[in-house]
């Protein structure tokens, strides 16, 4: 309200001098001819986005005049209501310019920059943490998304078989991270990255991430990646349809198509490509699954006693998981499969999760998947749907009992929802 204040008198000024009608637009030229400043000012705007007070019309300045009526404009600054967010983007504006990003790409990023509430009451309310596996399943897994997935196996088929030539992770796990990630390309975000970065930078809880962010995507602008009207993804900063937050774009994006530009946002090969070649870097294991159901013998907890205590390292869903014992080992102490079954003598370790009413012994591929999005309702219901898509998915009866929920548009978000 005050930076309003202080322009609306700086237009009365100018009525004043008698320079208002036709000093106008040749402001606005000398203004956009103008090479941006190094820093902004705390709290001036375009003179053009103000609005002129009633004033009678003088008689037109010759061009002298009105050159010598026209005052100097400093160059925009963010219009923050917070004086304090104004200082802080400020302060960040310098780290950046010491990171070598350019001037003129912070500038542009920064020029109509606001802090966005909305954002930070999403991220205290993630679906992933606030419903249960078997809510969070029903909702996420609903015949539509399978259906989609399937035509897609069908229509990708080349595209998919040369990608995972490329980096050795399955079709079906490609298809259920870009379904449940943006349901197939469908809601890849259409919130501008560089204000939502901003404000859960500003917000504290998890400042240094994403500060970090922040910077790192105004080096994919200072790069030319992408123009900055497209750089755009969900409340959670995440990116494009993998989702991917900018330091995950730098670090695995893919030009699988060979354009010459890493392109998540509308380029099917490098979304794809770009998934995969982040699972493989982060230790998939091809030819090996990511988990399954299991059950557990009424004294199991005499049974297993101090031989698989949980975790005290990782993130959240990481310390929910015991340290893995082999296959064979859970067979010693009474884990069957959901049905029953003895579980297989393959010699893979395995560590036990317990999450709601169901159990499940998880792989180190369902790891990867959690760093993908560190919760296991996303990591379980990407692996429930690939083994759809591969024909071998067991029963699930929680996602069976829950109500069908009203249309649900997919998010994603991620962690950061999403700590990639």
């Amino acid at each position: 309200m005050r930076a309003r204040g202080r322009i609306r008198l700086a237009w009365c000024a100018a009525a004043v001098a008698g320079a208002i009608a036709s000093a106008a637009p040749v402001l606005a030229r000398t203004q956009a001819a103008r090479p941006p400043a190094p820093a902004p000012p705390p709290a001036a705007a375009p003179a053009a986005s103000a609005p002129t007070p009633p004033a009678p019309t003088p008689p037109a300045p010759t061009p002298a005049e009105a050159a010598a009526a026209t005052p100097t404009v400093p160059t925009p600054t963010p219009p923050a209501s917070d004086p304090a967010f104004a200082a802080w983007l400020a302060a960040l504006r310098g780290d950046a310019v010491a990171a070598g990003i350019r001037p003129v790409t912070i500038d542009a990023a920064f020029a109509t920059i606001v802090a966005q509430p909305v954002v930070l009451e999403r991220d205290r309310t993630q679906a992933e943490f606030t419903l249960t596996l078997g809510q969070y399943v029903d909702r996420r897994l609903t015949p539509a998304l399978l259906r989609l997935a399937r035509e897609h196996a069908t229509r990708e088929r080349s595209l998919l078989v040369r990608v995972e030539r490329a980096h050795k992770v399955p079709k079906s796990i490609l298809l259920s991270v870009w379904g449940l990630e943006s349901n197939f390309g469908r809601f890849a975000g259409v919130r501008p990255t560089v204000p939502v970065l901003a404000t859960l930078a500003y917000d504290g809880r998890r400042a240094a991430l994403f500060r970090g962010e922040l910077l790192n995507a105004l080096r994919i602008l200072d790069r030319g990646d992408i123009e900055l009207d497209r750089l755009k993804g969900s409340w959670a900063g995440a990116m494009g349809q993998p989702q991917f937050l900018p330091s995950s774009y730098l670090k695995y994006a893919q030009d699988f198509d060979g354009d010459g530009r890493r392109d998540i946002w509308t380029s099917l090969p490098d979304v794809l490509a770009s998934i995969a070649n982040y699972m493989a870097s982060n230790g998939w294991v091809n030819g090996e699954s990511w988990g399954r159901r299991v059950r557990l013998p009424p004294d199991f907890d005499a049974r297993l006693g101090a031989r698989a205590p949980l975790r005290t390292e990782g993130c959240r869903a990481v310390r929910q998981l015991t340290e893995p014992m082999l296959l064979s080992d859970w067979r010693a102490v009474g884990v069957r499969t959901a049905k029953g079954a003895v579980l297989p003598k393959a010699a893979i370790a395995a560590s036990l999760l317990r999450v709601d009413q169901e159990t499940f012994l998880v792989y180190r591929n369902y790891e990867t998947l959690l760093t993908y999005n560190c919760a296991h309702s996303y990591a379980i219901a990407v692996g429930l749907l690939a083994d759809r898509l591969d024909g071998r998915l067991e029963s699930w009866p929680a996602a069976k009992k829950a109500a069908r929920p009203a249309k649900h548009r997919a998010t994603s978000g991620s962690s950061h929802r999403r700590s990639r």
